[in-house]
């Protein structure tokens, strides 16, 4: 099973559960800044695992000499 980066981003969602119960039981401030916090890396391992523009599709001098040389 492939993990693509909407997968891996909803898994990180998930971490919401547990800092809604904290907020809601314990301190709400806590809650809020905890649930801010899970927000962010969720989007930000959805951010570093999606494909960018031009990623591995250009060659570089290294790489046409090293076909080269084959």
């Amino acid at each position: 099973m492939e993990l693509t980066p909407r997968l891996a981003g909803t898994v990180a969602l998930l971490a919401l559960l547990p800092a809604i119960v904290f907020g809601v039981t314990n301190n709400l401030l806590a809650g809020v800044v905890t649930a801010i916090n899970v927000l962010l890396i969720s989007a930000i391992i959805y951010l570093l695992m999606s494909p960018t523009e031009g990623g591995h599709e250009h060659e570089t001098e290294h790489d046409v000499e090293q076909e080269q040389a084959v």
